[in-house]
C-alpha cells in the first residue's frame, strides 16, 4: 500500500462525487486500511496503519490542492522536505523558504515549526500559508495553535497564515455553540480549519468546509 494506491481510491470517489469528493476522505482511508491489512505481514497492524495514515493524509491533501495552488502562481513543499534536508542540499529557492520560516529561540537556535504543507510565492520567496493535517483534532490542534503564536511574534513570519485541515472524524468541529475545546482552540489560536467531512458543520469565519480553501487563498493574494 502506497500513496499512489491512496490517490487511486480518491480518484474513484472523484469520479462518483466530483467536487464533493473531498467529503469522502474518511471512506478513502477506510478502504485503504482494508487493503493495507491484506498486505501487512508484521504483528501490530494498527500501529503500522496509524503511521501510514498520518504520513499519507498530508500527501493526499497536497495532491488534492496542488494543481489549483500552482494555478495561482504559488508552489507547495512538504514540511518534512525542509525539516530533514540539510540546507546545503536544498535548492536556492527552498533554502530561502526554509530561512523565511525559521523561529528564533534565542540561545537555543533557529527551528522550523512542525507543519505538513507549506505554500509559498516562488517569485518573492515568501511563505503565504502553512497547513497541518490530522484525522482528528486531538492529535495536533493545540500544537498548531502554539506554532501560530510563535510565527505571529516574529516580524519576518507574522504574516503567515496557519491552518488545520482534517476529516474531523470525532466531530470536534461540528458545532460552534456549544464549542468543544478543539473548536475553541481553532477559533482563537489559529487562522482557521478546513474540514473534509460528509457531516455538515456549523461554519464560521474560521471553521469551514474544505471547498472554501482555494477561494480563501485567492483572497489572501489580493
Amino acid at each position: 500500500m502506497t500513496i499512489k494506491d491512496l490517490i487511486k481510491i480518491y480518484e474513484t470517489k472523484k469520479t462518483k462525487y466530483d467536487k464533493e469528493a473531498y467529503r469522502h476522505i474518511s471512506n478513502v482511508l477506510q478502504e485503504a486500511k482494508k487493503q493495507h491489512k491484506k498486505d501487512f505481514t508484521g504483528k501490530d497492524h494498527e500501529q503500522s496503519w496509524r503511521a501510514f495514515k498520518g504520513k499519507n493524509l498530508e500527501k493526499l491533501i497536497e495532491y488534492i490542492i496542488i494543481d489549483e495552488v500552482k494555478g495561482l502562481g504559488l508552489e507547495v513543499v512538504n514540511g518534512n522536505t525542509l525539516e530533514r534536508t540539510n540546507e546545503s542540499n536544498l535548492s536556492k529557492e527552498l533554502g530561502q523558504i526554509k530561512r523565511n520560516l525559521l523561529i528564533d529561540y534565542g540561545e537555543f537556535g533557529y527551528h522550523l515549526p512542525d507543519v505538513d504543507i507549506i505554500i509559498y510565492d516562488p517569485k518573492i520567496k515568501k511563505v503565504i500559508v502553512v497547513l497541518s493535517s490530522k484525522v482528528t483534532l486531538r492529535e495536533r490542534i493545540a500544537q498548531t495553535g502554539y506554532w501560530k503564536i510563535k510565527l505571529q511574534n516574529q516580524g519576518l513570519t507574522k504574516h503567515i497564515k496557519v491552518y488545520f485541515v482534517t476529516p474531523d472524524e470525532d466531530g470536534t468541529l461540528t458545532l460552534k455553540d456549544p464549542a468543544k475545546k478543539g473548536r475553541a482552540i481553532v477559533e482563537i489560536d489559529t487562522d482557521g480549519s478546513y474540514v473534509l467531512s460528509e457531516t455538515d458543520i456549523e461554519e464560521s469565519n474560521k471553521v469551514k468546509m474544505f471547498d472554501k480553501f482555494i477561494d480563501d487563498l485567492k483572497e489572501l493574494l489580493n
